[in-house]
């Protein structure tokens, strides 16, 4: 139960409306400001203070490049200001933090600690799924590639999920009769993973490689797509693309935590079902 708590924040995420006129009130008069964040890169250069109020790009030596002012400004616009959950303590607290004159947080592309969590649909053997892919940005010959990194599956997870009572075990003698009982383990497929060790994680990933090089899957679409990132020490924070009228729209912050590196375990393995 100690981490209950995490799994509910994430899970639960009620909702609120927000009208036009206490939308302007946060936003104030700079409307160009204000504009739908189209991009994942655009999320970056506006979280980071690198792109000016017409969308310029700033470059390091430019005098306004992550000037704090214009930060403070952009950082504000960059929530889903009809969630509930991030409320308005908890986004000053995390605004205070990362703009900290001493010691400003940033998030940086190509950087660890942001990962991508992409729905897609598949046919496998004929029938539509739905497949979790995990993908992070990973270094090659000087340059960068985005790599999934694992897989979420209903169908693999549930491979792994039988147990019985009592147990099945392999005899400890049985190396004196030459293991010749491995005969009834598999014969007994239906819970052949109670005889594998007890620290063992299944590889999905290697069961999709190996179902899509067989034929058993083949890809159709991309359903949903978010980002998590941890690269603000003691922080959280999902982005999802929110297609909506009106300013507060594109790539917003829709989740916010804030975690010891104890629950950002627990909020990792959450997220990837494990």
């Amino acid at each position: 139960m100690k981490h209950l708590w995490l799994v509910i924040f994430i899970v639960v995420v009620p909702f609120m409306t927000i009208s036009a006129q206490d939308l302007n009130s946060r936003l104030g008069d700079e409307s160009v400001l204000y504009a739908s964040t189209k991009q994942v890169n655009q999320f970056f250069k506006r979280f980071n203070g690198e792109e000016s109020t017409k969308g310029e790009r700033y470059y390091e030596g430019d005098k306004n490049y992550r000037n704090p002012a214009l930060r403070s400004k952009y950082l504000n616009v960059l929530f889903d200001m009809q969630n509930a959950s991030i409320t308005d303590p908890l986004k000053d607290k995390f605004i205070k933090f990362i703009e900290d004159s001493n010691n400003p947080a940033y998030i940086d592309f190509h950087d660890g600690g942001w990962f991508a969590e992409v729905t897609t649909k598949f046919l496998y053997q004929g029938k539509e799924e739905y497949i979790t892919l995990y993908m992070k940005i990973e270094e090659e010959n000087h340059g960068y590639k985005w790599v999934i990194s694992n897989v979420y599956f209903q169908h693999f997870k549930s491979l792994f999920a039988n147990q019985t009572e009592p147990p099945k075990f392999i005899h400890p003698m049985s190396h004196e009769i030459d293991f010749m009982n491995l005969i009834r383990v598999f014969n007994d497929k239906d819970n052949v993973e109670q005889y594998i060790e007890k620290d063992h994680d299944p590889d999905y990933l290697s069961m999709f490689l190996y179902e899509l090089k067989k034929g058993n899957l083949k890809f159709q679409s991309v359903t949903n797509l978010k980002f998590h990132f941890f690269q603000i020490p003691g922080w959280y924070f999902e982005i999802s693309d929110f297609n909506r009228s009106g300013g507060n729209s594109g790539w917003l912050i829709s989740n916010l935590m804030k975690i010891n590196k104890e629950e950002e375990n627990v909020v990792t393995k959450f997220i990837m079902h494990e």
